[in-house]
């Protein structure tokens, strides 16, 4: 029996470059991951069997589903007694769900004696779900496509982080197919590759903010991190805006939203003033309805 940490992410940018002929939506966005986890243990067993605290039936979680498909891939004739202890929110965009799956990959692959490459556990995770392929990387990746295509990148020191989210969940597949089309239409799909030849403010934005976070010049972060999906979060929930402007408020230096949302996080100088940030909302706005916050750094390392 062995034990794994599913790490949350964070969305740095997040830019929707258009619908694709298959249906997913092109982006191109810089995901890190936190010191935020999930924690899953595995142990050998004739079938496959998962326990959790999740509100999630068994049959729909991406860790019972990874765990399936690895196996029938693989005609492996063992199984899994895993458990999973959740403590990313689920519906946050932190990306809790894709971690879980892609650590299950990692978990079963071990367990199993498969020793597969990373391309052959990415094949599987591209079947999971949009988000999952990160998860096997480094912890900072540029990523495009639909969420398959991962140039890894590094990042020297770690950045203090306060994720504030509110009482409600946010799918999405919701997010997306609400996003109106004006918001990337004249937009290259071929610019969200590395490697373009068109030049963009937002490209230069790019360059800029992986710049900031390899030197953890968090003074650069508000003038180049950007959500497209903010503008479907943010217009059919107002809180988001709020936690954003009660974030700068308490002293972050810049505030976004996470992914899908609801959560926004802060970014600050030190992990004391993220803990001082934590207590002022705990503190303060009640009018946030069943508030949650954690400080978190970012991953550099996943060693």
């Amino acid at each position: 029996m062995f034990t794994l940490k599913a790490p949350a992410k964070i969305n740095w940018l997040l830019e929707v470059m258009g619908l694709r002929d298959d249906g997913y939506h092109e982006i191109r966005s810089l995901i890190q991951k936190v010191t935020l986890y999930d924690v899953l243990t595995f142990a050998p067993f004739e079938e496959i069997t998962l326990t959790t605290n999740s509100q999630i039936p068994v049959k729909e979680n991406l860790v019972f589903k990874a765990a399936t498909i690895l196996r029938k891939t693989y005609n492996v004739k063992a199984g899994a007694r895993i458990h999973l202890r959740k403590y990313i929110p689920a519906g946050a965009g932190l990306g809790g769900g894709s971690s879980d799956a892609a650590t299950t990959l990692i978990g079963l692959n071990r367990l199993w004696g498969l020793e597969l490459r990373q391309k052959e556990l990415h094949a599987i995770a591209e079947m999971l779900g949009s988000d999952v392929p990160f998860f096997l990387y480094e912890p900072l990746s540029l990523v495009s496509g639909r969420g398959e295509k991962i140039s890894p990148l590094k990042a020297s020191n770690p950045i203090d982080i306060l994720f504030v989210k509110p009482g409600i969940t946010v799918s999405t597949a919701w997010a997306y197919n609400n996003l109106p089309a004006q918001i990337y239409q004249g937009r290259n799909l071929k610019s969200s590759r590395l490697g373009g030849t068109e030049l963009t403010k937002k490209d230069n934005n790019i360059k800029l903010l992986c710049q900031s976070l390899k030197q953890a010049d968090i003074s650069t972060l508000s003038k180049v991190i950007f959500n497209d999906l903010e503008i479907v979060t943010g217009g059919s929930f107002p809180v988001i805006a709020a936690i954003k402007d009660r974030l700068l408020k308490e002293g972050a230096v810049a505030s976004m939203m996470s992914g899908s949302g609801p959560t926004v996080f802060g970014v600050f100088d030190s992990k004391k003033s993220a803990e001082n940030a934590s207590k002022a909302f705990k503190g303060r706005y009640d009018s946030i309805p069943s508030l949650w916050t954690a400080v978190v750094k970012t991953l550099i390392s996943d060693k």
